[in-house]
C-alpha cells in the first residue's frame, strides 16, 4: 500500500508535467500573438522592395535593380543596416529610401520583439491569458464555479483527490486565488454565464462541474450551458431549497445539494463520480452512504474489510460482487477489482476512502 507521501510525490510530479504542457501551449499562444508583427514586417519588406525596384527603373538605377528578388533582398539588407554594395544611388528619393527604410523595418521588427519579451517572461501579468493556457491543458476535469468559502473548501478537497481542476469566478477574493494558484490550479476572472468564459475553462472537455455561487437562478443558468456545451458532463450545484434540489435532480440529473447540509468533501466526491446520499446527522455526527466500484489500480485492493473500516473509519455495509450483494460482510474478506463497495461514514472519512480508490 502506498503512503500519503508517495501519492504527494506523484501529484507533484504530474502537477509539474500538467506546467510544462501549460508553459508550451502559453508559448504557442505567444508565438500566435508574435505573427502580427511578423507579418507587418514582410509585408513591408516586400512591398518596400517592390517600391525599389519601380524606382530605381525609373531613374535608371543599376543598384539591386536587376530583379524584383534582387530588390527585395536589398530592402531586406537595408533593414539590417547590411545594403548591396558601398555606393549610394544617385538620385535623391532612393538616397532617402536607404535612409528611411532601415527605421521602418527595424521599428516594425523591434515592436514586435518587445511585446513578446515582455509577454514571454513577464507570464504573470497576462493571469487571465495564462490560466486559459493552463486550463486548456486539461481534460477529463473539474470545473469549479464560485471561489467563496465552499468553492475554495471543494477545490481544495478535489486537489487533495488528485484531480484537474479549473476554477471561474467573477468577484474572487485574492487570498483565495493566491492560495488556489499556489495548488497550481488555474482561476479565470470571468462571468461563468457566459459560454465564452465555460469554453475557456475546457467545460467541453470536463467530466464533472461544480456550481457553487449563492445564487440559485445564477447556478441553473450556467448548469443547463454546461449541459448544452457538454451533454455528459457531470452537475453538481448548489441548492438552497431541497426541495427544489430534489426536483432538479429527478427531472434532469443534476445532482443538487443544500449547502447547509453538505460539507465541501461531499461536493467533491460527488463530482469525482462516486454515488453519496444526503448526510444524516446521528449524535451531532453527518453520515452519509457512499457506493464505490474498485478499480484496477486502487490503493484499496487486497485490504480486509476490517482494515478499510479501521484505517479509513467507516462501516462497510454492502460487498457487491457478480450481481450478489452481501450485506454483512466478513471482516477478513478480501477486495478485489470491479467489487463495488457501500460504505457508511462521514464526508471527510469518504473522501479519504475516494482518494485511495482512484489512486
Amino acid at each position: 500500500m502506498r503512503t500519503r507521501t508517495q501519492r504527494r510525490n506523484q501529484h507533484n510530479r504530474h502537477g509539474r508535467f500538467r506546467r510544462l504542457r501549460a508553459i508550451w501551449r502559453d508559448t504557442l499562444l505567444l508565438v500566435r500573438e508574435f505573427i502580427r508583427p511578423l507579418s507587418y514586417f514582410a509585408l513591408t519588406t516586400v512591398g518596400g522592395g517592390l517600391l525599389y525596384y519601380w524606382l530605381a527603373h525609373y531613374f535608371d538605377e543599376a543598384v539591386g535593380s536587376r530583379s524584383v528578388v534582387e530588390a527585395i533582398y536589398q530592402v531586406l539588407g537595408l533593414t539590417f543596416l547590411q545594403p548591396l554594395g558601398d555606393n549610394l544611388p544617385e538620385h535623391l528619393p532612393l538616397q532617402l529610401f536607404y535612409f528611411i527604410m532601415p527605421i521602418i523595418g527595424i521599428s516594425i521588427l523591434a515592436q514586435g520583439l518587445t511585446d513578446f519579451g515582455i509577454l514571454f517572461f513577464n507570464r504573470r501579468e497576462r493571469s487571465k491569458e495564462w490560466e486559459m493556457a493552463v486550463a486548456s491543458t486539461f481534460q477529463n476535469h473539474i470545473v469549479v464555479v464560485g471561489l467563496g468559502h465552499l468553492g475554495y473548501r471543494v477545490t481544495q478537497k478535489l486537489y487533495e483527490l488528485d484531480r484537474d481542476v479549473a476554477v471561474i469566478e467573477l468577484n474572487p477574493d485574492q487570498d483565495l486565488i493566491t492560495e488556489t494558484q499556489l495548488m497550481g490550479i488555474p482561476v479565470l476572472k470571468d462571468d461563468a454565464r457566459r459560454e465564452v468564459a465555460l469554453e475557456a475553462a475546457g467545460v467541453a472537455k470536463a467530466r464533472s462541474i461544480i456550481l457553487c455561487t449563492q445564487n440559485d437562478s445564477m447556478n441553473l443558468q450556467i448548469a443547463f450551458k454546461a449541459r448544452r456545451l457538454n451533454p455528459q458532463i457531470r452537475v453538481v450545484v448548489r441548492i438552497f431549497d431541497d426541495d427544489f434540489g430534489q426536483s432538479l435532480q429527478e427531472q434532469f440529473g443534476f445532482r443538487a445539494m443544500s449547502a447547509t447540509g453538505m460539507a465541501a468533501p461531499t461536493f467533491a466526491a460527488a463530482a469525482a463520480d462516486v454515488d453519496i446520499t444526503r448526510p444524516i446527522t446521528v449524535e451531532g455526527e453527518a453520515l452519509s452512504l457512499a457506493r464505490l466500484r474498485l478499480g484496477d489500480a486502487s490503493e484499496l485492493l487486497d485490504c480486509s474489510v476490517a482494515e478499510i473500516e479501521q484505517t479509513y473509519e467507516v462501516s462497510v455495509v454492502l460487498l457487491r460482487e457478480d450481481g450478489r450483494s452481501d450485506f454483512h460482510p466478513a471482516g477478513k474478506r478480501r477486495l478485489k477489482p470491479g467489487l463495488v463497495l457501500g460504505v457508511l461514514g462521514g464526508p471527510e472519512q469518504i473522501s479519504r476512502l475516494v482518494d485511495a480508490n482512484n489512486e
